[in-house]
């Protein structure tokens, strides 16, 4: 099984944008589906976007025209480009290897990492 080690996050101000990356110990290009969940205090983890081995992608309606998912299967990374950024965007997120694209189910975890966006 692979380990996902997270980078980037932050503190950020209403309309800004950060830039979250996820590095696999190992090659991703076997691996069908990459994603990104977030879960905010109180609340259920939520898939926001999901990427294919392909390059097909899947996005929450609340992120949709805001975020960004790429993967770089030469380098075993996927990232997730936040722009726009609003208050309800604040989260831990956590990337997140997934058996199919549209399924909401995931396999293995990154460690999380904070998103706060201030308004």
């Amino acid at each position: 099984q692979v380990q996902l080690v997270q980078s980037g996050g932050g503190l950020v101000q209403t309309g800004g944008s950060l830039r979250l990356s996820c590095v696999s110990s190992g090659s991703i290009l076997s691996i069908n589906v990459m994603g990104w969940y977030r879960q905010a205090p109180g609340k259920q983890r939520e898939l926001v976007a999901q990427i294919s081995r392909s390059g097909s992608t899947n996005y929450a309606n609340s992120v949709k025209g805001r975020f960004t998912i790429a993967r770089d299967n030469a380098n075993n990374t996927v990232s997730l480009q936040m722009n726009s950024l609003r208050p309800e965007d604040t989260a831990v997120y956590y990337c997140a290897t997934q058996p199919l694209l549209g399924l909401n189910v995931a396999l293995s975890w990154g460690q999380g990492t904070q998103v706060t966006v201030s308004s």
